[in-house]
């Protein structure tokens, strides 16, 4: 019994050491809650940006190949021994400008036989025409008979007609004579010559002697995909923009600079590719300074969507939910934060187009928003997200 009542009074003992402990410990947690309590209940700093709608082209880089606007083989027309070039290698010539000479003396004798030829059928003309008036004359008087007057009309036809004959003849020879002067039939840049003086000038060859092509404007074909082509053909008129074709295509130089003149689509092909879906597209672009050259391979940005009040973001201000859809911090008219999950769309100069769940005239957080919660009140400051140009 004794030492029952000594284990009892042993444990209240105990029992009254603990109860200030548990004091101590409740104050304390109580603290930490109201404390805890005070901390969240202070807004969070973070920059922030009002979006405002804006006019936006969306480009599909492409690459393509550049081609000179016209291209023109100097061929010869007739055959012989070239005497003459008459063009520096990589200068511009002008339409009808002399390129080589091939030796005229045989076509000089050709044409000089056939003015010879010409003369004597004239001279058998004026014959036959005095024969002709003599018979039909003594034919009106009935002294000579119808069958001479038949001949002398006759004699009269056949000799116009080898005047017709020799005056065709002598002009095939006097252009063979002035095609022994080769020409150029454009105004260009003339490349190498593949023949030099002394050479052997064939009509019938297979190579030319040499290459001009004009270049003051070019072409650059590339290809797009016909469902791309859909949605600019779907955005154009939304965007303010009546004809599609209409919309400038900007041009990015072999090195990936930005080409200072846009070019112009002319047309669109009208077959699909059955391996790819897609569109040939040619361009034209201007060249004065001759930067574009002919086989270049450079980049086309051609225009796929148009929007006339397209809202940007910057990339910094989108972040990912556990599911890995896109989210924008939106700061409410009570100065708290909410989260919106929001559709994105493509790039554009480094800012995502927000095609859904985004309003004109929201405040959207740009940096810091990892720090906001639903509901938890934010201070803001201007973002100092630069804006970048679109190219």
């Amino acid at each position: 019994m004794v030492t029952a009542m000594r284990i009892l009074t042993l444990v209240w003992i105990f029992f009254l050491l603990c109860i200030p402990m548990l004091v101590l410990v409740s104050c304390s947690d109580q603290t930490n809650v109201e404390a805890t309590e005070s901390v969240g209940a202070q807004p969070v700093h973070v920059s922030a940006m009002t979006v405002q709608p804006q006019a936006v082209t969306v480009y599909d880089e492409l690459p393509g190949r550049v081609s000179a606007l016209r291209t023109a083989e100097i061929r010869p027309q007739v055959n012989g021994i070239i005497q003459k070039k008459f063009f520096e290698e990589g200068s511009t010539v002008e339409a009808g400008a002399a390129l080589f000479q091939i030796d005229p003396a045989p076509f000089t004798a050709e044409a000089d036989a056939a003015t010879a030829v010409l003369a004597r059928a004239e001279a058998e003309l004026a014959n036959a025409k005095v024969k002709f008036e003599r018979s039909e004359l003594l034919s009106a008087q009935k002294i000579t008979s119808a069958e001479a007057f038949n001949n002398a009309t006759a004699a009269l036809a056949q000799a116009k007609a080898s005047v017709a004959e020799a005056k065709a003849n002598l002009a095939r020879q006097k252009l063979e004579l002035s095609n022994a002067t080769v020409r150029s039939p454009i105004s260009g840049i003339i490349g190498q010559s593949f023949m030099s003086a002394g050479g052997l000038a064939s009509s019938s060859a297979t190579s030319p002697l040499a290459v001009v092509q004009q270049i003051d404007q070019v072409y650059v074909d590339v290809r797009q995909s016909s469902i791309i082509i859909e949605q600019l053909q779907e955005t154009a008129p939304e965007g303010g923009a009546g004809d599609p074709q209409e919309l400038p295509v900007l041009i990015r130089t072999i090195t990936g600079k930005p080409y200072a003149h846009p070019g112009k689509v002319l047309f669109s092909d009208i077959t699909v590719d059955n391996a790819t879906g897609s569109l040939g597209i040619r361009i034209l672009v201007p060249n004065p300074e001759g930067q574009l050259l002919p086989g270049m391979f450079i980049r086309a940005m051609v225009p796929r969507e148009v929007y006339s009040s397209a809202l940007l973001v910057p990339q910094e201000a989108v972040t990912r939910d556990p599911t890995g859809r896109p989210e924008l911090v939106i700061i409410a008219a009570d100065k708290t934060g909410e989260k919106r999950t929001v559709e994105l769309g493509p790039l554009v100069d480094g800012k995502y187009l927000v095609k859904s769940g985004l309003r004109a005239g929201d405040t959207i957080v740009v940096l810091g928003q990892e720090r906001v919660q639903t509901g938890q009140p934010v201070e803001t400051s201007p973002s100092h997200v630069i804006p970048q140009k679109q190219n």
